[in-house]
């Protein structure tokens, strides 16, 4: 099923994934001699306070991995106790072990449009997937009641890629119950921020008063490690007990643990906040952009490193772009989008403006 601009929140209960490649990700976009807005990944020269950690642990490699320090120090940044943490590799990892080790939830519901390797990977392990496609008119904005009350696994992105909305943590908090596990995607949630916020704005990363919760992280986008596949989870250390019973030894390789230990640190924090106001105000520039455009419609108010855009006709508009030398990510991979859709990432203003002026050249041809 795919939503249209109009229309209230659906669940669907689809039998299988054969209406939407939920494999499709940016890097199949981003080809070579294309730039690259299709892939959310922050590309930036790598601070030495985690380039210094990786190299040394280049002469580690003849032990086996031990993420005893890396979990103690992400357990330190979210104030809660080791045991409350499990290191991965990458949140798809994550995914992975949470549709394995649950095999016994009865109803799993995965809220749409977001990341489509949760559903995969619940799919992979066998489940029975419904979903909960949120309502474009609205800007895919949550309301909890849209969830079904007998859903034993909810999964829900905050913010959501593709359509970087944030949702109220209040909104999410109230999803959580005895009996249901609620997994809480915050793999951009280092890229968001607040006038007057500290840190990250509607993060549930250090609740611990909520029953079931599960938070899954990234170090991938903000520091650019997608290749060398590091992030963790965090919730209530027996269900994390379950989740790691799922996971294959040594899992996480050493050079990994050290990033994981280098970007819980304050100084990594520092830098991650610092990084997010700057790319609160190249996405504005790029939203400004965008609007002026005819027929282009973005968003709500995007909060993260990515804008969601409709404009009838995209997917043809896609191909144009890619024959001017621009890779964007294409919406008909996503339950609850389709072809009239793309995702576009935020880059620096210069980027930007000679993007927006090439769209600017097709959409008035």
């Amino acid at each position: 099923m795919r939503a249209e601009l109009t229309g209230p929140p659906v669940v669907t209960g689809e039998p299988a994934d054969a209406d939407f490649d939920l494999g499709h990700h940016g890097d199949a976009e981003a080809t070579p001699g294309l730039v690259d807005l299709a892939v959310n990944v922050r590309r930036a020269p790598m601070p030495d306070w985690l380039a210094d950690p990786l190299i040394a642990a280049l002469g580690d490699l003849a032990a086996y991995p031990d993420p005893g320090p890396a979990r103690a120090a992400v357990a330190s940044r979210h104030g809660r106790p080791p045991e409350e943490v499990l290191l991965t590799a990458g949140a798809a990892e994550g995914f992975v072990l949470i549709a394995r080790a649950l095999r016994d939830a009865r109803r799993p519901v995965v809220v749409h449009p977001q990341f489509t390797e949760p559903e995969a990977a619940l799919r992979a392990a066998g489940h029975a997937v419904d979903r909960v496609l949120l309502d474009p008119a609205d800007d895919f904005r949550l309301d909890p009641a849209q969830v079904p009350a007998d859903a034993d696994l909810v999964l829900v992105g905050n913010p959501t890629n593709p359509t970087s909305v944030l949702h109220p943590a209040e909104l999410l908090a109230a999803l959580a119950r005895p009996g249901r596990v609620l997994v809480v995607d915050e793999a951009f949630a280092d890229t968001t921020g607040a006038p007057g916020v500290a840190g990250e704005p509607e993060s549930l990363a250090a609740r611990r008063d909520l029953p079931g919760l599960v938070v899954v992280r990234s170090l991938t986008k903000t520091w650019g490690l997608a290749g060398l596949r590091v992030g963790y989870l965090l919730g209530e250390a027996p269900l994390l007990a379950r989740l790691a019973a799922a996971q294959p030894l040594w899992a996480v390789s050493t050079p990994a643990l050290a990033a994981a230990a280098a970007c819980a640190s304050p100084v990594a924090v520092a830098a991650e906040r610092a990084i997010a106001a700057r790319l609160a105000a190249d996405r504005e520039h790029l939203v400004a952009r965008l609007s002026g455009l005819p027929g282009v419609r973005v968003v709500g108010r995007p909060a993260s490193a990515f804008v969601l855009l409709h404009r009838p006709g995209a997917a043809a508009v896609r191909e144009r772009l890619r024959e001017r030398g621009w890779a964007v990510r294409r919406g008909d991979t996503f339950p609850g989008l389709g072809p009239d859709w793309l995702r576009i990432a935020v880059r620096d203003p210069a980027t930007s403006d000679a993007f927006v002026d090439v769209l600017t050249e097709i959409l008035e041809a």
